[in-house]
């Protein structure tokens, strides 16, 4: 993804319609909805409970209208939420990161990235193992899931990230062009970007992904919104998380027909397999599996190790610990299971 940040506002507008139904002769009250500028970044982890709240009316129910804008990286995201530009914004790892400083509440989590952060690399430039990638340079994007995960990674094989290899800081497309045109022999990267390496250089090794990591690196993303948005709209980031949770149990137990709408509707160049290879990356829990998940604390924790990754990394002085930026109490007192 470049680091230019690219925005591209979809004609649709979420949840309108997305039921069948129609607002002739209804009354004024039932035809409010409140809209909500939402960013988001454009790949099934960040965006498969969206798109099915707006292609089964879980949005529509709920009374929220989203004006959807999409973004490359998280880091773009958060940037363009803390300027104003945004009132919320759903997308992976950075959830830990900008509410860590104080920028951002934290409210949902989609799923866990469990196999979508992936490490390749090119034995025809003589990396075949983890010994081979010392000295030698590593493509991803600084600050993202793929930089979360290599980060994990590299430690976990006995490498030093910040002295047995250098990370090249490139946006995502760029970082993939560098590792299929061989200027790299490696490249830290998130689905669906495998897909390219797959096309374009059969050779290429997968080395390793996030799965190898879970629980100790976990990974999470999810939904977050402006601090002072929080605070005036309570009642209506409960409708978020309401809508959300139909969408997501929906997503889980009928992804065998709402995939293909999702890929038709909203990923038309990513064939229907790919698509689904990119779900069953990703770890989903149902609503009342998340419940459990807040309440005795393992999702905090999981926030939390990545909170100290960037901590670490970006120099965060007296980060916001995740169990006072990240707001358990809407999906646990607003949905019922």
């Amino acid at each position: 993804m470049s680091n230019n940040m690219q925005i591209r506002r979809r004609d649709i507008v979420l949840g309108l319609g997305a039921a069948g139904l129609s607002s002739i002769g209804a009354p004024a009250i039932a035809q409010q909805r409140t809209k909500i500028r939402v960013g988001y970044v454009d790949t099934l982890a960040v965006t498969g409970q969206l798109w099915t709240g707006v292609h089964r009316g879980h949005w529509e129910k709920e009374r929220i209208e989203f004006d959807p804008v999409k973004f490359n990286t998280g880091l773009e995201l958060f940037n363009a939420m803390i300027g104003g530009s945004l009132d919320m914004l759903s997308t992976g790892a950075v959830i830990s990161n900008f509410p860590a400083r104080g920028q951002g509440k934290a409210f949902l989590i989609n799923n866990i990235e469990f196999a979508t952060a992936q490490l390749w690399i090119r034995e025809d430039q003589g990396v075949k193992t983890w010994a081979d990638l010392k000295g030698k340079k590593i493509a991803t994007t600084l600050g993202t899931t793929a930089h979360v995960f290599l980060d994990a990674a590299l430690r976990a094989n006995g490498l030093d990230p910040a002295k047995d290899v250098e990370l090249i800081n490139q946006g995502m497309p760029v970082a993939v062009t560098s590792f299929i045109s061989g200027a790299v022999p490696a490249v830290a990267l998130w689905v669906p970007f495998n897909m390219q390496v797959r096309q374009r250089v059969p050779s290429a090794k997968m080395l390793v992904d996030a799965s190898a990591y879970f629980p100790k690196s976990a990974i999470v993303g999810g939904w977050a919104t402006r601090a002072d948005y929080f605070e005036k709209n309570r009642a209506v980031v409960a409708q978020v998380v309401r809508g959300w949770a139909a969408a997501n149990d929906d997503l889980i137990k009928n992804s065998a027909s709402i995939l293909p709408i999702i890929q038709a509707k909203n990923y038309e160049q990513v064939p229907l397999a790919e698509l689904q290879e990119q779900f069953k990356a990703s770890k989903y829990h149902t609503a009342a599996e998340w419940q459990k998940l807040y309440q005795d604390g393992t999702a905090v924790g999981w926030l939390q190790q990545v909170t100290d990754f960037y901590a670490r990394f970006g120099g965060i002085q007296n980060p916001v610990p995740a169990k006072t930026y990240f707001d358990t109490s809407l999906l646990l007192n607003n949905v019922k299971t």
